[in-house]
């Protein structure tokens, strides 16, 4: 997992602890009083997203307490691309330019053109240099890229 990914992930987990946990809490308490809890909906919304939020703290707890945070920025792979490597790619039919950093599974966001290191794309690239152009079957058919660049930043 990178830095900036791991970083991420114990602010979600503060926030979780020290947030939504007290919320849920206060919601919990605030159902039982209105009285029978087998007819009490806001009782049961309340313990299933307590129940939901738990579970998250517990995969963030055990995911970062086994993960290896890579200083991206110390890599020196060259143009190669490993993980970590944020690569700037140009479609061949297109001429679409676009920019991905390969991350950890839990760190990936697309939205932030964070992709997994276990996502077929990232497999994909993982090995490649700059300059180099390949062929990746996705869902909407068969894309061709070049790399046109390779760089390690945090």
């Amino acid at each position: 997992m990178t830095q900036k990914g791991a970083a991420r992930l114990r602010a979600e987990l503060d926030r979780l602890k020290s947030v939504e946990r007290p919320r849920i809490i206060q919601a919990i308490a605030e159902a039982r009083a209105h009285g029978d809890l087998k007819e009490n909906a806001e009782y049961h919304a309340a313990r299933e997203q307590q129940g939901f939020t738990e579970g998250r703290i517990n995969e963030l707890e055990a995911a970062l307490s086994y993960a290896e945070v890579i200083d991206v920025s110390r890599l020196n792979a060259g143009s190669k691309i490993v993980f970590g490597a944020t690569v700037d790619l140009a479609d061949e039919d297109s001429g679409e330019e676009v920019s991905y950093q390969i991350v950890g599974d839990l760190e990936a966001d697309i939205k932030q053109r964070l992709i997994s290191v276990s996502s077929p794309f990232a497999r994909a690239l993982i090995g490649k240099s700059e300059g180099d152009s390949f062929v990746f079957q996705a869902p909407n058919g068969t894309r061709r890229y070049e790399i046109t660049g390779v760089r390690y930043q945090p």
